[in-house]
């Protein structure tokens, strides 16, 4: 069995295994986040993303991104601590941490089969479902309901 840290990656690095499972006939998914407090909703939106394809790759928001997307105090931890934490989970095989609010170079880099999004989206709302089409990918949205929230997490432990 693999070890969490030997699954993170340069994107160099994930875009070579990519293409090796490809080589081998193997469908790519690729999910995306920040993944700042680790909660059971990530965990079963990882789940359902490992569930469309063979392969997993999850693309975390690096920390000046987090800063960015979701303001002050954020995030709670590095980017290098969120990536080891994902990459323990048993559904995920890469991890790449990619410095752009969007992910939608990471997804031209890739070019995953299907880019998995949370079930507070839907397959018309995915902001970069034209980039996965563009190239005959799909959206898949997965996971339970948004009933998690880091944000609340954290103002309770603040309480």
């Amino acid at each position: 069995m693999r070890t969490a840290s030997s699954k993170v990656g340069t994107l160099d690095e994930v875009a070579r295994d990519v293409r090796a499972a490809r080589a081998a006939g193997r469908t790519v998914a690729l999910a995306n986040g920040c993944f700042d407090v680790l909660h059971a909703g990530h965990v079963r939106y990882l789940e359902g993303a490992r569930a469309e394809a063979d392969v997993l790759v999850v693309g975390i928001n690096g920390d000046a991104s987090v800063r960015r997307l979701k303001g002050v105090g954020r995030p709670v931890m590095p980017e290098g601590d969120r990536a080891i934490l994902v990459a323990a989970l048993r559904a995920v095989d890469h991890v790449v941490v990619f410095p752009e609010d969007d992910v939608s170079g990471l997804i031209l880099a890739l070019r995953p089969d299907v880019h998995c999004k949370g079930t507070d989206y839907t397959t018309e709302t995915v902001p970069e479902g034209e980039v996965v089409r563009s190239y005959g990918g799909r959206v898949a949205i997965v996971g339970d309901p948004k009933d998690h929230d880091t944000r609340k997490i954290l103002e309770k432990l603040r309480r």
